[in-house]
């Protein structure tokens, strides 16, 4: 689609670079929208996880790595996974079960990914992927490869988990160039902040650990493009492991199966329970970058690529347990998948 510049391009201007941003942002939330719709009318085998309210957030990590870097994404991060590169008629494969994705329609729709192209099939999102990133930037390091970055995210709840804070150590006492963004979206699962963590926020923990912290408000995109940047460029330079603390709300349940009744109303209700794609949408229009009419006309060309993407897949086959042989994805002939 042309209106989405491809991982690698750098916008040239803060007003590029925004709009490409909301772009990717809008993208993933209706391609999500259409996936819970196909969900509740049992299209979808296994859960259905939206990114709805992390936009921002995700986009500005997608966007911030380059070529040869690492990106374990969690269940929300729909919006970070296209702006790393991730296709999305394979984003749709992955969810409808199509023996043409990158799991070849063995795996759950959040378990997939490319790690040949530096895209991590998540095992887990309870802190899992903080070791596994640290290991993959460990073997660079073992082979003499520099100037790489390894990303994953986490969220509030997934920071009490034992595999959270094993991997953080090893990362700091290696000094690599990780990146862990905490999408603090006020509940893990059900469970709120209070019930939790007793420190005031979990940027704290990052000192705890010899680590470089930031915190930002992950309902301005213009916060998070400048403040995951900047830690991902440290990282980069040098500077041992990044973790950023992000301030937002989930605008949703746990998952589709969830109708997150909940979530505190007074939070909905304050500056973090913002939407973010509408934040930013109208800072495009105030600033004068996009005119109504822009984003309409964007909005209409996204709902195509998602109809024509998931039009497509549907079509495709499933896997066929009597044809199949059922062999490691990493075999030669689908080396597709995991050929660096």
């Amino acid at each position: 689609m042309s209106d989405f510049s491809p991982r690698g391009s750098t916008p040239v201007t803060a007003r590029e670079t925004f709009a490409q941003a909301y772009r990717w942002m809008l993208l993933a939330r209706l391609l999500e929208e259409k996936l819970a719709s196909l969900y509740r009318g049992g299209k979808i085998t296994g859960g259905v996880f939206l990114g709805r309210g992390q936009e921002a957030l995700s986009t500005a990590l997608g966007m911030n790595l380059r070529e040869r870097d690492i990106f374990a994404p969690l269940i929300r991060d729909q919006a970070g996974r296209l702006a790393f590169g991730e296709d999305i008629v394979d984003a749709v494969r992955t969810y409808l079960g199509s023996r043409l994705g990158p799991m070849r329609g063995r795996d759950g729709n959040v378990h997939r990914g490319r790690p040949g192209k530096g895209h991590y099939a998540m095992i887990s999102h309870l802190g899992a992927m903080v070791s596994v990133v640290c290991g993959a930037l460990m073997a660079r390091r073992f082979k003499g490869e520099t100037g790489t970055v390894g990303a994953t995210c986490i969220g509030d709840g997934g920071t009490s988990t034992g595999s959270f804070h094993e991997g953080l150590n090893l990362a700091a006492v290696e000094r690599l160039p990780l990146v862990v963004i905490v999408a603090n979206n006020q509940y893990a699962y059900s469970t709120p902040n209070s019930k939790q963590f007793a420190c005031k926020d979990l940027v704290e923990r990052a000192s705890g650990y010899g680590v470089e912290g930031h915190t930002v408000d992950a309902t301005d995109l213009d916060a998070c493009l400048e403040v995951v940047g900047k830690a991902v460029a440290r990282a980069r330079d040098g500077h041992g492991p990044q973790l950023v603390s992000a301030t937002l709300l989930r605008l949703g349940g746990h998952g589709e199966h969830d109708d997150g009744s909940y979530i505190s109303q007074a939070l909905k209700d304050s500056p973090v329970g913002r939407d973010c794609l509408k934040v930013a949408e109208c800072a495009l229009v105030e600033r004068g970058w996009a005119s109504a009419s822009d984003v309409e006309c964007w909005r209409e060309a996204v709902l195509r690529q998602v109809e024509e993407a998931v039009a497509t897949v549907q079509r495709e086959p499933a896997p066929d347990p009597n044809e199949e042989n059922w062999c490691a994805l990493s075999d030669p002939h689908l080396d597709d998948t995991f050929t660096a």
